[in-house]
């Protein structure tokens, strides 16, 4: 299956998790997986949350940030992937002067 991100409508999620500014966001969703191609921009963060039920996995493809996991702190940037494993929390920050924009997979569980 072939998923044309250029096809599907932008979403734009405000305070995502109590981030800041807004994540836009081309979305596919199924009873499997939600599947998405994201934009932070300069400044919008994506609030701290903990995948209770599922795993997150996310390739950065432009620009740089940092991800709160757990109780630590990661550089992000294009070609780095981060993993959140079920169970474990973790918040996305544009702290550069691009925007941050990434490819993430949920597991629909």
């Amino acid at each position: 299956m072939i998923l044309n991100f250029n096809e599907i409508p932008v979403t734009s999620l405000k305070n995502f998790y109590g981030g800041e500014k807004e994540l836009s966001a081309h979305m596919h969703r199924d009873e499997k997986n939600k599947i998405l191609h994201g934009t932070l921009a300069p400044g919008a963060t994506i609030g701290l949350h903990t995948h209770e039920t599922s795993s997150e996995i996310i390739y950065f493809l432009e620009g740089t940030g940092k991800v709160i996991y757990d109780d630590g702190e990661e550089n992000v940037q294009a070609g780095v992937c981060h993993y959140c494993p079920k169970g474990h929390s973790h918040s996305l920050i544009n702290d550069g002067k691009e925007n941050l924009v990434f490819f993430a997979v949920v597991p629909e569980q």
